[in-house]
């Protein structure tokens, strides 16, 4: 999606998804490019993509790229030069349920102010699944398949945000970490269902590699957390690389 109107806004109940909807009116919301605003710009998909940073895969047998995508609005705000340190000191009692963050932009005439576009019960004002594992199909130009990815908590949605890309195997399978819940995954390169996962000590935002040694193939992920993450929806931060081994 690149786009949130009122018809299509969300909420676990109707009294959220009114909450949202009154939000939404608030903001300036023309679609993708629209500029920051004093008032509060929407931005959608936000800052963390559309497409992650963590790249791509490329599954040269099935003509397939595979790609972790973010699917979360957010709110993009100028401030003034001149109210910047007030809006900055005032932060606690005004951002919403996962914080925000200030860039002071030092040389302009304005600052910056980003949040999600949360509800007050913490989930995101735009329909689920808030991240997916998609893999286009490059022969034909279209989407082959698209799955969720894991969980943004206990009793929510399928589909979290996920920061870090996948790999994808000779043998069929794509690997992906980076969600908000503390698991990696294998996925079936030509369906897209999920067929496996595993524990992490900590979540992953990171990319999984693979490789061969003594005629074995391991699949490793650096599971160390996000504090970004932990503080906004939960998780464990920690220092582990973590290896498995294919049958």
């Amino acid at each position: 999606m690149q786009s949130l109107s009122a018809a299509t806004v969300w909420g676990a109940t109707p009294e959220i998804a009114q909450w949202c909807r009154e939000r939404l009116a608030t903001l300036r919301n023309e679609g993708l490019f629209t500029p920051p605003s004093v008032r509060g710009t929407l931005s959608f998909p936000g800052n963390i993509g559309g497409v992650t940073w963590g790249g791509a895969a490329w599954d040269p047998e099935r003509g397939l790229l595979i790609a972790n995508t973010n699917r979360l609005a957010a709110i993009v705000k100028a401030i003034p030069r001149e109210d910047l340190v007030a809006a900055i000191a005032g932060r606690r009692s005004t951002e919403t349920a996962w914080g925000g963050e200030f860039a002071l932009q030092r040389g302009t005439p304005y600052g910056m102010h980003r949040e999600w576009f949360v509800a007050p019960n913490r989930q995101p004002c735009n329909a689920p699944p808030w991240g997916a594992i998609v893999a286009f199909d490059l022969a034909t130009g279209t989407l082959r398949w698209q799955s969720p990815t894991g969980s943004m908590g206990d009793g929510r949605p399928a589909g979290s945000i996920s920061l870090g890309g996948p790999a994808a195997t000779a043998g069929g399978l794509v690997f992906s970490a980076g969600t908000v819940d503390a698991h990696l995954r294998a996925y079936d390169s030509d369906t897209g269902r999920e067929v496996w996962s595993a524990d992490l000590p900590a979540s992953a935002q990171s990319t999984p590699m693979t490789y061969v040694w003594r005629g074995k193939q391991y699949v490793v992920i650096a599971a160390g957390g996000n504090a970004r993450m932990k503080s906004g929806a939960g998780g464990t931060l920690g220092d582990s690389v973590v290896a498995f081994a294919l049958p």
